[in-house]
């Protein structure tokens, strides 16, 4: 038999075909793809999995931006995702386990920001994947807006978080914020008091004695009177930073409507907190009582 003949190419091809075949029923491992080299850049996942609660037109403005911030800085690569796939440590596979379909995990990234909200659908291990992210491993955690309402049903988070949401009595509404600590990063570029038109948060659950309170609301541009204020002490966090054992977490209420995001005061605010928490800037989160007169009122 000739082995150009077209009787033993077909033959050829047949055992080609089985051989395939074999593989797909695995028989045999497919090749692994090689992992691209990391970039020398720090790596953010902008995660916004908004499914299971009253969604925010700002998400979409708030993740673009801070994708456009660190682009534009080349201090920084982002990587958007309205899902929570990548809250995870282990390889992310196709259905059956065949091969990865993204090099990109939690091990990936440098730092998180964070727009989510309500009851997010991640199992224990993804839970405690997390927690490692910030805790063990060192990395940031930066969060905005409707963060606090988060995973009500996870104590760890709001440990992680440093506090909880407790409504929003005033709506939206033009409040003076008072700056705390003008020395931090995501703080310098404020006055010493702002008028800030934004859905301003009441927070529960939250001691000074565990987070560094940056900026709260002044009590007197607020109604105290509303009955959904709960706070005897009117005390309203606005910006809060922490560490949470080896990492870095910041959390702002600021960040309700969608233009808010094209406001420099408050891109400057989120844009110094993403380096802060990726350990570009330094910055003092050790945390301090509200001592009386530390700014005017």
């Amino acid at each position: 038999m000739a082995v150009g003949s077209p009787w033993s190419r077909r033959c050829l091809a047949a055992v080609l075909a089985s051989a395939l075949a074999e593989a797909s029923l695995g028989q045999a491992p497919p090749p692994q793809r090689p992992r691209p080299p990391r970039p020398d850049r720090k790596q953010v996942l902008a995660w916004a999995d908004i499914r299971n609660g009253v969604q925010h037109d700002s998400v979409t403005r708030a993740l673009v931006t801070i994708e456009k911030l660190g682009r534009e800085s080349g201090l920084y690569d982002t990587y958007i995702r309205t899902d929570s796939q990548l809250i995870t440590k282990q390889p992310i596979m196709l259905p059956g386990g065949r091969f990865p379909i993204t090099d990109k995990n939690l091990d990936y990234f440098d730092a998180i920001f964070f727009f989510g909200l309500r009851e997010i659908e991640l199992s224990d291990p993804q839970k405690a994947d997390l927690l490692a992210f910030v805790k063990d491993d060192g990395k940031g955690f930066v969060a905005t807006h409707t963060a606090t309402t988060a995973f009500f049903s996870w104590p760890e988070f709001g440990e992680m978080l440093g506090g909880r949401f407790d409504e929003h009595p005033w709506n939206i509404v033009e409040a003076k914020v008072v700056v705390e600590d003008p020395t931090f990063p995501a703080m310098r570029h404020f006055l010493p008091v702002s008028v800030v038109r934004d859905e301003h948060y009441q927070t529960k659950d939250f001691s000074r004695e565990k987070i560094r309170v940056l900026a709260s609301l002044d009590p007197k541009s607020v109604d105290l009177a509303n009955p959904r204020v709960h706070r005897s002490d009117a005390d309203f966090p606005v910006a809060w930073a922490k560490s949470y054992g080896k990492g870095r977490v910041f959390y702002s209420t600021l960040g309700h409507a969608a233009e808010s995001w094209d406001n420099p005061l408050i891109q400057t605010m989120y844009f110094e907190a993403v380096k802060w928490a990726l350990g570009l800037t330094a910055g003092d989160a050790t945390p301090r009582p509200k001592r009386p007169g530390e700014a005017a009122r």
